[in-house]
């Protein structure tokens, strides 16, 4: 599976995503840490990539664009470590691979998963 990490991610979890087999790409590598978040999206629509952010923005846009792709991760962690995201993360992608592919926004805190299928509305 083809990952785009946004900023608030940490590039430890997108090499924790190649350790586990994925393509993983930070915006940061990219040279993209100032894009706008429509930008953002359409590199990771592009280039079928699943977009990781704590930004609750890209679910907002996705809405409203009424688009199947992206699928977006949202994290609403209170703990925003690498180690902890990646273990959400992990259980996503075991758990929601489909999801992911089809095009969702996906939404994880300590509690639950919400899975929200694209398009919206």
């Amino acid at each position: 599976m083809k990952f785009l990490a946004d900023m608030g991610i940490s590039a430890s979890t997108v090499a924790h995503l190649r350790e586990m087999g994925h393509d993983g790409v930070h915006l940061r590598d990219e040279h993209m840490q100032r894009s706008e978040d429509a930008a953002v999206l359409q590199k990771a629509l592009r280039e079928g990539r699943v977009l990781l952010t704590h930004d609750l923005d890209f679910g907002d846009l996705m809405a409203a664009s009424k688009g199947v792709l992206p699928s977006v991760v949202i994290f609403r962690l209170r703990d925003m470590r690498p180690d902890h995201i990646n273990r959400h993360l992990d259980n996503v992608i075991a758990s929601h691979a489909a999801d992911l592919a089809n095009g969702a926004i996906v939404s994880v805190n300590e509690k639950r998963v919400r899975i929200r299928r694209l398009p919206i509305g």
